[in-house]
């Protein structure tokens, strides 16, 4: 009896133990079966967020990016896009003065709105009603400008949603320059289902990326941590950034030089914010979060995780030629290739840890003689193996960015004497070719 009680015992401990492993034998060999980057839980406070690497476009982690969300004023990055656009094409110069308007004047005087108090009667300039708009985020400036670029509002939004679908910007929608809701403006207010302007975070980066790519410059006001405004003059006013993440404000972080907050009631607090450090510039996107200093805690979390654990590699050497790509075809010319090197070095993120490999593809140009060394002649693009598009902020990010192939030596036209002979053997050299064939 007591033989039979123990063998039953054991049989069920050894059901209990098989059990078990194969229990963890499946956990084991889930984890495994995970993905080797998978998205760090960062509990990020916000609705939607995004962290991109700018060289690349390498999307560092996401929550939601791709739903369109109230963005307030964070829409005046476009705003700044479109001056710096209309300046660069010469529509406008920096020092054209712009009298105040009825309009501008009534958006100065909206209880809670941000704005530097513009009156009738007064006038600025572009590059003055540019940083108040930047700094500050004065809507009484950006509806200004939005008048001396376009001519009103209305046509200054259309330019808006215009430059976002150009952009690649798929999620957004504009009604306001300012990012003031369109029913909240008295007169001014304009009828819509959509009083809001409209922003995924994917788009917002997007945008962000596209303003510091084309306009560099706009980064050397972004970083101004303070504002003076009709400057030696009684009525001169001072105020500081909005961007708190600024060196000597009270949420700084190291590197940060933009790049535009945002705040109403239905966007909550947002703040689209950009840092750079050892030579890898980050963009960072958090939307609706719910207070002031939260926005910036939150973005703190992305530049921590984006900081600490990617870096930028270098792949290729500058003027080294690529593997398989050492040669471009040149027609017309004393040589019939050139060949060709690479015009910079060749960067990419890595997680810091891992070893990445990555396949070059170069994309020639067709060329004809004469080429002169250094010339552009095509573009080559590092893709990491098992990225995938959607690992990217925008899918050409993946297949069309990267870096110029330039021409090794120069290449002189040929003359037409030495193109006649070289027809002439080409064509004898394809008939022996095909005839060999028969």
């Amino acid at each position: 009896m007591k033989r039979k009680t123990w063998t039953k015992r054991l049989t069920g401990l050894f059901l209990s133990v098989a059990v078990f492993a194969t229990a963890m034998g499946g956990m084991v060999s889930k984890v495994e079966a995970a993905p080797v980057a998978s998205q760090a839980n960062l509990q990020l406070e916000a609705k939607s967020a995004i962290l991109v690497e700018a060289s690349t476009g390498r999307v560092i982690y996401s929550k939601d990016p791709d739903v369109a969300l109230p963005v307030a004023s964070m829409s005046k990055i476009m705003s700044e896009y479109l001056v710096q656009e209309a300046v660069k094409q010469k529509k406008i110069n920096w020092d054209d003065v712009v009298p105040v308007s009825e309009y501008a004047f009534y958006i100065a005087k909206i209880s809670d709105s941000s704005g530097v108090y513009l009156n009738l009667g007064e006038s600025f300039t572009v590059k003055q009603l540019s940083e108040a708009m930047t700094v500050v985020s004065a809507n009484d400036a950006t509806v200004l400008l939005a008048e001396k670029v376009a001519g009103s509002e209305a046509a200054f939004v259309e330019m808006m949603n215009k430059k976002a679908v150009e952009l690649g910007m798929k999620n957004t929608m504009f009604v306001t320059s300012t990012g003031l809701p369109a029913n909240e403006l008295g007169p001014y207010s304009v009828k819509t289902d959509q009083p809001e302007n409209l922003m995924s975070a994917r788009d917002s980066a997007i945008l962000a990326r596209a303003l510091i790519r084309d306009f560099p410059e706009a980064l050397e006001v972004s970083k101004k941590t303070n504002f003076t405004f009709r400057t030696g003059t009684p009525q001169e006013w001072s105020k500081k950034s909005f961007n708190w993440m600024l060196p000597g404000l009270i949420s700084y972080y190291p590197g940060v030089d933009g790049l535009k907050t945002g705040h109403t009631l239905a966007a909550g607090y947002c703040f689209t914010g950009t840092a750079v450090r050892d030579n890898m510039r980050l963009i960072s996107v958090v939307m609706n979060t719910d207070s002031n200093t939260k926005r910036f805690a939150e973005t703190r979390k992305l530049f921590d995780y984006g900081f600490n654990n990617y870096k930028l590699t270098k792949q290729m050497d500058k003027n080294v030629p690529v593997k398989g790509f050492e040669i471009a075809p040149v027609k017309n010319g004393v040589e019939v290739t050139v060949p060709a090197v690479t015009g910079s070095e060749v960067n990419m993120i890595t997680k810091i840890g891992t070893e990445a490999k990555f396949t070059p593809t170069v994309t020639f140009q067709e060329l004809t003689a004469p080429i002169t060394q250094g010339q552009v002649v095509g573009k080559i693009v590092l893709k990491e193996e098992g990225m995938k598009d959607t690992d990217y902020l925008q899918p050409e990010d993946a297949t069309k960015a990267g870096v110029d192939v330039v021409a090794g030596q120069a290449v002189e036209e040929a003359s037409w004497i030495r193109l006649f002979f070289r027809s002439i053997i080409e064509f004898f050299s394809n008939l022996f070719s095909s005839g060999t064939g028969n």
